[in-house]
Formats: structure tokens, sequence, C-alpha cells
């Protein structure tokens, strides 16, 4: 009998873990993502798939940050409590759209990966509460990434990964950090994976997990 494929993206080592009773408590029934899993176990390639459907117009973008924050905070017993808040200020999904709004080409260039990143850090724009940099990034990936373009690709930081970053990529301050602190990273990270041959996530995964 044939495996199936693993879901897990290459340098992936497991998926996240959630409780799937206490999400569906804590969430807005309109932000819950369509044919999301609930079997407990949710991997990257679970929460791609409804940034696709957000591309296509098939997402909301409150069900994007639902499907990038339950990713994210996993097991976290406040994970659900804070994601509510954070969706609690935006409730059309206006600041979101906005935000994420240059996210949706083919390929998003650096002024898009800017804009996005400093809309969700203004509160005159398009930040929420409780989405701060280590979280809000985490939603930047999967609504932006581009799996096969190489380059500058959006890239979760967070506290984790910050402290295993060396000082040539060019991040200095514990959390809060800039759009130009998070370009650096990306900017590194970039590089780092062609000089590996692999994707720009993979040097983020292998931060993330001391490898």
């Amino acid at each position: 009998m044939s495996q199936l494929p693993s879901p897990a993206l290459p340098g992936e080592l497991k998926p996240a873990t959630i409780y799937p009773d206490r999400w569906r408590a804590a969430l807005p029934a309109d932000a819950w993502p369509d044919g999301f899993p609930e079997t407990g176990e949710v991997w990257r390639r679970d929460v791609f798939a409804v940034a696709e459907a957000w591309r296509a117009g098939e997402a909301s973008p409150r069900q994007l940050l639902s499907a990038a924050l339950m990713w994210g905070y996993g097991p976290i017993g406040y994970g659900p409590w804070r994601t509510a808040r954070s969706l609690e200020g935006d409730p059309d999904g206006k600041r979101l759209a906005y935000a994420l709004e240059g996210l949706r080409m083919a390929a998003p260039d650096e002024d898009g990966l800017r804009t996005a990143y400093q809309r969700l850090r203004d509160p005159k724009e398009s930040r929420l509460p409780r989405l701060g940099p280590a979280v809000f990034t985490k939603l930047l990936y999967f609504a932006g990434y581009r799996r096969g373009a190489g380059g500058r690709q959006p890239l979760i930081l967070d506290s984790v990964v910050s402290r295993r970053l060396p000082a040539e990529a060019g991040v200095k301050r514990p959390s809060g950090w800039v759009p130009d602190e998070w370009l650096a990273y990306l900017a590194w990270a970039a590089d780092q994976a062609q000089r590996r041959g692999i994707e720009p996530d993979e040097v983020e995964m292998a931060l993330f997990h001391d490898r």
C-alpha cells in the first residue's frame, strides 16, 4: 500500500495542535474558515489553503486572520480570547482588507510588503487589538508568501526567531520592530535561502527550531 504524501512543507517538523471546540466557541461564526481542519492538527498548508481562497475572493480577511492565529497560537489557552479581541477590532474586515490589499498580486514587491506591515502596525490605519508584529507577521507570511518565487518573501518574526538572528540580519530590537528591520530580515533570509538552495521560510523554520 502506498503512503499518502506528507502534509508537511519542507522544513516543517510538526503541525500546530489546537482544541477546535474552544476555538469554535470563541470565534464569530463568520470568521471560521470554510473547510478548516477540526482534527486538532493544523499544518501550514491548511492556512495557505485559506490564503489561496482569500486571494480568489472565496474567503474573507477575517477568516484568513483566524486561520493564521489558530495555527500561530496553537494550544495556548489565551489564543482564542486574543483572536476574538482582534476580530472585534475589525467587525466588517475592512481594516484587514486595506492592510492586505497589496499582497493579492502574483508576486508582492517590497513596497507592498512594507505598506502591509506599516498599516498593521499603525493604529491610525489597520492596527488591531492584541495584534503586534510577532503575531501579524504570521498573517503577512500566509497572505503574501509565494512558494518557488525566490527573492524577498514575507516571513514570521517573533521573539524566538529574533533572538537567534545574527547581527547582520538587521533586527536590533526584542519586539515592536519597525518596517525596515522586518525588510532587512527578509533580505537576509532570501540571501541565506539562495545560498542553501532552499525556500526562505525554511530559513525561518530552522531559526525557530534552532537547527
